[in-house]
């Protein structure tokens, strides 16, 4: 049973909604009145079971949240309970909110939004748990009608679409062995190989060969190699480079243009395949894209990526979405609780990147 909408936190010594966002490098957390007004927001670590291991990244949710009730100086009943030594069994004696709305990377299949529904519930954060993937928080911030297709783009990649009736698309998002390409981490590991290839002779020349080496503090392409097989290095900090491809790309080479235009290619063949299943084709579609990746200043990216689309899906509204993500983790709170659109207007006003603090 779903708690009542209550007017004020007051009443209720907690917050409507507790909103997170959890990406591959951070976690965006914020607590929302009824009404639709922050009560804080911070920023911290990845939280992601991904990155971080289930109860390890459970622990920094747990932590986060307990600084933002803090920041909001919500009341002194919601404290932590340890269980014993056994701190990855950590929970709350009172929850923090009424709605716990979480929007997590790798939260892709049943299984995983099952398991982490349970691990979460463990926590006693919120009275009422809702988890979903980090696309469908992306899509509830970026589009105003509440349908579309969102492409998310950070260190992995990923698409849903909603019709207006409700009907969803989703891709599995399970890397190489369901068919995807892309992300910061595909960016870098094509970066990384462009540049052996081009220093060994397989491949064109291209000034990736010196700038991914000397991004890590390394001299040639092979020593990020070697530094990654003995696991001196993390593969995953291959993620890094995407920013390096782009600044090449723009100085005019040929190689790192490639890779991103590959990357342009696979993000709109997957909004466009989105849309068509959804039978949208003729309509104003709105296409939001979201994640780090869409930062860049490469306008030759932009522009190919709008280019695909519009090709095929002529009426498409593309985008990028103006809201930091953890929006639609707070709207599809407010709604889980019936709330009126003027508090989904209100907060919209509110959640902006310049009140989400760092953690402390």
């Amino acid at each position: 049973m779903r708690p009542e909408l209550t007017g004020t936190r007051a009443a209720v010594g907690r917050a409507a909604v507790l909103a997170v966002d959890v990406g591959n490098r951070k976690t965006d957390l914020a607590l929302v009145a009824a009404d639709g007004s922050l009560i804080a927001a911070l920023r911290g670590p990845t939280a992601s079971h991904q990155a971080a291991g289930l109860e390890r990244g459970l622990d920094r949710l747990v932590d986060l949240a307990l600084a933002a009730a803090r920041a909001g100086e919500m009341p002194a009943d919601a404290r932590p309970l340890s269980a014993g030594a056994n701190e990855a069994r950590r929970a709350l004696v009172a929850p923090l909110a009424q709605v716990g709305s979480f929007c997590l990377a790798g939260a892709d299949t049943p299984r995983d939004i099952g398991r982490l529904t349970r691990a979460i519930g463990r926590r006693g954060l919120a009275a009422d748990i809702a988890v979903l993937n980090d696309t469908d928080g992306a899509l509830r911030a970026g589009s105003a009608a509440g349908w579309g297709v969102v492409l998310v783009c950070g260190e992995g990649f990923n698409c849903l679409g909603v019709h207006p009736d409700g009907r969803t698309i989703r891709l599995p998002a399970l890397g190489e062995i369901s068919g995807d390409w892309g992300g910061g981490h595909g960016l870098g590991k094509a970066a990384l190989a462009a540049a052996l290839r081009g220093r060994d002779g397989r491949g064109p020349r291209t000034a990736l060969e010196a700038a991914v080496p000397a991004h890590f503090g390394l001299r040639r392409p092979l020593d990020v190699t070697y530094a990654i097989y003995g696991a001196r290095l993390a593969e995953r900090r291959l993620g890094e480079l995407a920013p390096v491809v782009f600044a090449i790309a723009r100085a005019g080479d040929a190689e790192a243009r490639r890779i991103a235009d590959r990357l342009a290619d696979e993000l709109a063949g997957a909004a466009v395949a989105t849309i068509r299943r959804l039978r949208l084709v003729r309509a104003p579609v709105p296409v939001v894209l979201s994640g780090g990746v869409f930062r860049t200043d490469d306008d030759d990216f932009h522009a190919r990526l709008h280019e695909r689309i519009r090709a095929r899906v002529p009426r498409a509204e593309v985008a990028r979405l103006g809201v930091p993500p953890v929006v639609g983790a707070a709207l599809l709170g407010l709604d889980r609780l019936a709330a009126p659109p003027s508090a989904g207007d209100r907060l919209r006003t509110e959640l902006t990147d310049a009140r989400i603090a760092p953690s402390v």
